[in-house]
């Protein structure tokens, strides 16, 4: 069963090698927060938002590629999620964050403020990413850690357990 429609509604986005078109999504079922009739965010085709679970694009934000939301996750505000990025579990992603390339934010993770998670990164469990922080490369955070402010985690650096990076 479908959970969302496109709208009609679209807008484009210059891309590296390609122009992507959007389109605003609209709700056809009731699911967690959202109602039926509520509007979402932008995705550029149906793979990027799945239709299982209680996954959810608000407001700006915009997903694109082959990037996928999925689970409980949610991705809202002017958030960005494109490439082969997914967003999955109970994870969000919000405010101007990004998650690009092959990265993956999942669990409970959090990633929100001008925070970018980019490369093949990974944050999950209830590790969090905010202020302007960025987290690249093979990087992954991991577990209750936070990584804030300008911190920059990257290459195959890790940080987990109660760690703070700030």
């Amino acid at each position: 069963m479908k959970k969302y429609e496109f709208t009609g509604e679209t807008k484009t986005v210059d891309l590296w090698s390609r122009v992507a078109t959007l389109h605003r999504i609209r709700a056809v079922a009731e699911f967690g927060l959202v109602k039926v009739g509520d509007l979402g965010g932008w995705i550029e085709k149906e793979e990027n938002l799945s239709h299982e679970g209680k996954a959810w694009v608000w407001g700006n934000a915009e997903v694109w590629g082959n990037a996928e939301v999925c689970g409980d996750a949610k991705v809202w505000g002017n958030a960005e999620v494109c490439g082969n990025a997914e967003v999955c579990g109970n994870a969000e992603v919000c405010g101007n964050a990004k998650v690009c390339g092959d990265a993956e934010v999942c669990g409970d993770a959090e990633v929100w403020g001008n925070a970018k998670v980019c490369g093949d990164a990974k944050v999950c469990g209830n590790a969090e990413v905010c202020g302007n922080a960025k987290v690249c490369g093979d990087a992954k955070v991991c577990g209750n850690a936070e990584v804030c402010g300008n911190a920059k985690v990257c290459g195959d650096a890790k940080v987990c357990g109660n760690a703070e990076v700030c």
